[in-house]
């Protein structure tokens, strides 16, 4: 299917399955003592996907599958949390990504990325740490992650009756749709930064990258109507969510 789920028509009946899928995730513990590592090894998730040119998707549930194998796995050693990383990587790109999409292990070793670290990984140890990661998440790999829905969100985004702060210098939809597209993948790859977005449903996430960017292009109303209908989600539901987001953009600007 070449078409984008979210501009099929059954992008309605995708969603409210991704929904029911979303409410039986496991919760997010912050258990691993390795949480101190965590945003080193999600920038390099970061990296290796902007490199290997990789969709959102298969980048956040990347982090997704390291954050929970890590959640309920004890490993030890540096070069084990590597292997993890990159597996996760590359499992996540397989399920999520067009197959010419999917790197080679050769393509992610050669890297400047993981040369940098001195760190190779053998065919076999990748092999073997795949299957280990497939049978932690019983070979279940359809896990909602807010990039699942973003773009589902984004097609109800903008519209004609959306009022500009005066500092805004266009009415064009199009053109405003495209800078608010830019402003919530950006949110989305903040998420990343922090765990403490595991805290609310994949979807409040992403519904909440989509005000955000509204309120940072100072579009008023922040929520509207055609929002809160395709997305289920008040704008008193994302208040939390988004101003952390605001507050984690702040740091990571300053």
């Amino acid at each position: 299917m070449d078409e984008p789920w979210w501009e099929g028509r059954v992008a309605s009946d995708v969603h409210c399955t991704l929904r029911e899928k979303e409410l039986k995730l496991p919760a997010f513990r912050a258990h691993s003592p390795l949480l101190k590592s965590r945003r080193f090894f999600v920038d390099i998730l970061t990296l290796l996907s902007s490199h290997c040119q990789l969709c959102p998707a298969a980048r956040h549930l990347a982090v997704y599958l390291l954050d929970h194998f890590l959640d309920r796995y004890s490993i030890t050693t540096s070069k084990q949390l590597y292997a993890v990383a990159i597996s996760c990587l590359l499992l996540a790109s397989k399920f999520e990504d067009r197959e010419d999409h999917v790197p080679k292990l050769e393509q992610i070793n050669s890297t400047r990325i993981l040369s940098s670290q001195s760190f190779t990984l053998t065919k076999k140890e990748l092999l073997s740490t795949e299957l280990l990661l497939l049978e932690a998440f019983g070979w279940n790999l359809c896990l909602p992650t807010p990039a699942h829905f973003l773009d589902y969100y984004l097609s109800a985004s903008v519209s004609q009756k959306d009022h500009h702060c005066h500092s805004w210098p266009t009415a064009c939809a199009r053109k405003t749709k495209e800078c608010l597209k830019e402003y919530a993948h950006y949110f989305l790859e903040v998420t990343l930064q922090d765990h403490i977005f595991y805290k609310f449903q994949p979807s409040l996430v992403a519904a909440a990258c989509v005000g955000a960017a509204r309120i940072c292009l100072q579009l008023s109303p922040y929520w509207t109507r055609d929002l809160q209908r395709i997305s289920d989600y008040s704008l008193e539901h994302l208040s939390t969510c988004i101003e952390i987001l605001l507050v984690t953009k702040s740091h990571l600007e300053s």
